[in-house]
């Protein structure tokens, strides 16, 4: 069965364009033309990802991110912004929310459609089946399941594979870059600057235990051996 694809922008001739390549590359599309009508969608739908427009009247597309990731149900669910904005705090503001990936208007439609089929063969790939434990925290790769000390942590996906790569290999250093290779994909568009901003949301949410993800400087992060 084709791969589901919801599309939300309020551009209708955008829109449209944006849905008959996609079916042309074997997708099948949904289309919502504002924020509420997006969620709306999401429910009934239950895409495989979302192309999201960051300007929408009414709910924006940080609302709408926000909402789907403030549910269990879709907050693993692969969300690609789709905006004018190209500014680097926008761009690290929509991946620390929870943004799966970014693409700035006008885009090649080639490349829209060879990253979405990056993102859904990354989710179609069979997960580590092994547990990853470090100290107090146990990860469930399969489950996207993160535990510190018996509490359930609530994390981003971006969140969870980082952990996951650092605590996986305590006391090993991965560059930036390789952080970005390891979780995104190579040639992933993602400055060091949103790879700082993922690290200390991540502390924050780790809260003491967050001091063993330390800092190298001038490399990048490791987990404490």
């Amino acid at each position: 069965m084709a791969n589901v694809i919801l599309v939300v922008e309020d551009e209708e001739s955008i829109r449209t364009l944006i849905a008959l390549n996609l079916q042309a590359a074997g997708y099948t599309v949904e289309e919502a033309k504002d924020g509420t009508q997006a969620l709306e969608k999401v429910k009934s739908v239950k895409p495989d990802l979302v192309l999201l427009d960051w300007m929408l009247p009414g709910l924006d597309g940080l609302d709408v991110l926000r909402s789907l990731k403030a549910d269990p149900a879709f907050a693993t669910l692969p969300v690609i912004m789709l905006t004018a904005k190209s500014e680097e705090h926008d761009i690290v503001l929509g991946l620390e929310m929870g943004a799966t990936d970014y693409i700035t208007k006008p885009f090649s439609n080639k490349v829209l459609i060879a990253r979405i089929r990056a993102i859904l063969r990354r989710g179609d790939a069979a997960p580590p089946e092994e547990n990853i434990r470090y100290a107090g925290l146990v990860l469930t790769p399969g489950q996207r399941r993160a535990e510190l000390d018996g509490a359930e942590l609530s994390l981003t996906a971006g969140e969870f594979d980082l952990l996951a790569l650092l605590a996986a290999r305590p006391g090993h250093v991965y560059t930036r870059a390789q952080i970005v290779a390891r979780t995104k994909g190579e040639d992933y568009p993602v400055t060091d600057r949103a790879v700082d901003v993922q690290v200390v949301a991540l502390r924050r949410k780790l809260g003491v235990f967050g001091e063993r993800l330390e800092t190298v400087r001038g490399v990048g992060y490791r987990m404490r051996g």
